[in-house]
């Protein structure tokens, strides 16, 4: 087997966050709340100076998403009760876990490739494959890879979200992104 080197992200150095987006008639001046994950873990491991035989897993807490914007205190409280107790259902589904099952590579310049990431999402319980692109940067000693995608969350089993007794209703969909740092292990 070829040199592999692994990479463990670095959580408070990078930025991991999940948009959530109002629908219907009150869209136009809801809110569409962005949450910032707090508490993940995960790493990248591949054949030195190439992306070969590339692997990435990340775990997220499901309980330290954080909402990023600025709102009362009482929306706050209420928009993150929805999400961990009626959306996400944190207590009962603590872990969100992404596990590669195949990484495509494409060098763009010296260090920079454009990657497609195919893989499978736990989320509330429910595993599906989930696949997006990134565009990584591979330097010494560090890593570092960006990109969004996005998921329905019906797909999950997960409810959607409404809030202020029905008025405002979230869409299925949502953005993920991410701008990920690794740090060289070992």
């Amino acid at each position: 087997m070829e040199n592999q080197v692994r990479f463990v992200f670095d959580a408070k150095a990078s930025q991991l966050t999940i948009h959530a987006f109002a629908s219907g008639l009150v869209a136009v001046v809801a809110h569409n709340p962005r949450f910032g994950v707090r508490d993940f873990s995960g790493e990248a491991a591949f054949v030195s100076g190439t992306l070969a035989q590339a692997s990435i897993r990340l775990s997220i807490k499901a309980n330290s998403l954080s909402l990023i914007d600025e709102v009362s205190e009482y929306d706050l409280r209420e928009i993150q009760r929805v999400t961990f107790d009626e959306v996400l259902e944190s207590k009962t589904f603590p872990e969100i876990v992404f596990e590669s099952s195949r990484v495509t590579a494409a060098k763009v310049s010296e260090n920079l490739y454009r990657a497609t990431i195919m893989g499978s999402l736990m989320l509330h319980g429910v595993t599906h494959e989930h696949n997006f692109n990134a565009q990584v940067v591979v330097g010494e000693d560090s890593l570092r890879g960006y990109g969004d995608s996005t998921l329905k969350q019906t797909d999950y089993g997960i409810q959607i979200a409404s809030i202020a007794g029905g008025t405002l209703k979230m869409k299925d969909e949502v953005k993920i992104a991410f701008f990920i740092i690794g740090r060289k292990k070992g």
